[in-house]
């Protein structure tokens, strides 16, 4: 069986928590066991506990971000010496990009990152899509490592094997549940600001958008309002004529339109075409869509990063502006 260990920093915990999740299938199919460093029990060396399973692992998965990278003992220790028994063939290093941050020059940025052109998780429609790319990478991986491997060498550890220090009971990659964490509760502040930074996020991708979608096509021409903080209206001429319109603003709950809305008929506090509240999993703070369908963007019930919430509101704009030139 294939052992599998994480490399990451405890700011991203709710990722990797989700992340193993979806290697379950793996897990039910005999094809890997992981470990991380949540499942060193008390009275156990912490650092000797990590560094006995890291020189013994097949897969090793960097969960990238900026808490990653400006962790000493994630950059200086864990990915040193994953990098040094990658570069051995002892183990397969797997950058895993969680969130948006510099990692193309680093000493792991020449190794294929788990998703397509190291697309980060948090900016996946969903962060199931890009979970399930990363399982795609480790199916690969133990499938290459299965055709090199003789079947006798799979790792059996004996008595004689298991380092001095430990006991028998506590031999790499112990079986153990990975569904030990508890619902967070998310405040009315943290709700809040998360509505404000998707509107944000949300009138950047809109503006930037709309300048490229101009440089692409000859005789096109955009408009992009910001009304206020919290709304914002936009258009596409083609030739002089209007072919598409919207306007997206921040809601109030209290008028049940939901957090942010959006009209194809401009910004209207009585009415829109799709609206979408501030959502929780029980680990991390989302967008729900309340009218909208997202077809292969996810389910109804799917939470929507900032960019998947701005994909999926373009897409109600551009729809009809494609249909409309054709």
């Amino acid at each position: 069986m294939t052992t599998l260990v994480f490399s990451y920093s405890h700011a991203d915990e709710a990722l990797r928590n989700e992340l193993e999740k979806h290697l379950s299938p793996l897990k039910r199919m005999g094809k890997i066991t992981t470990w991380h460093d949540r499942r060193i029990v008390p009275g156990q060396e912490f650092e000797h506990q990590i560094d006995q399973y890291f020189s013994e692992a097949d897969i090793i998965l960097l969960l990238i971000s900026s808490d990653f990278i400006a962790s000493d003992y994630c950059y200086q220790v864990e990915m040193a010496n994953a990098l040094e028994r990658h570069q051995r063939g002892e183990a397969v290093v797997i950058p895993v990009i969680l969130r948006d941050c510099a990692w193309h020059r680093l000493p792991f940025g020449s190794i294929m990152a788990a998703t397509i052109d190291g697309k980060p998780i948090t900016k996946f429609a969903s962060h199931d899509e890009g979970y399930v790319q990363v399982v795609d990478a480790v199916s690969r991986a133990i499938a290459e490592m299965e055709t090199k491997k003789p079947q006798q060498s799979v790792n059996v550890h004996s008595p004689a094997s298991i380092h001095p220090g430990l006991q028998a009971t506590n031999t790499i990659f112990t079986p153990r549940s990975s569904n030990l964490s508890l619902s967070k509760s998310f405040t009315d502040l943290d709700k809040d600001r998360a509505c404000r930074e998707g509107f944000e996020y949300v009138a950047r991708f809109f503006e930037n958008s709309l300048a490229e979608l101009k440089k692409r096509h000859a005789g096109l021409e955009v408009d992009f309002y910001q009304r206020d903080a919290d709304s914002f209206n936009c258009a596409v001429y083609i030739n002089g004529s209007k072919v598409g319109q919207c306007g997206i603003w921040r809601g109030s709950r209290n008028m049940g339109l939901g957090d942010i809305c959006y009209s194809q008929n401009g910004v209207s506090h009585n009415s829109c075409n799709e609206s979408l509240r501030v959502a929780d999993n029980g680990q991390i703070l989302g967008f729900r869509p309340m009218m909208g369908f997202l077809g292969s963007r996810g389910s109804q019930d799917s939470l929507l990063t900032n960019e998947g919430m701005a994909e999926h509101l373009w897409d109600m704009f551009f729809n009809s502006i494609q249909q409309r030139s054709r």
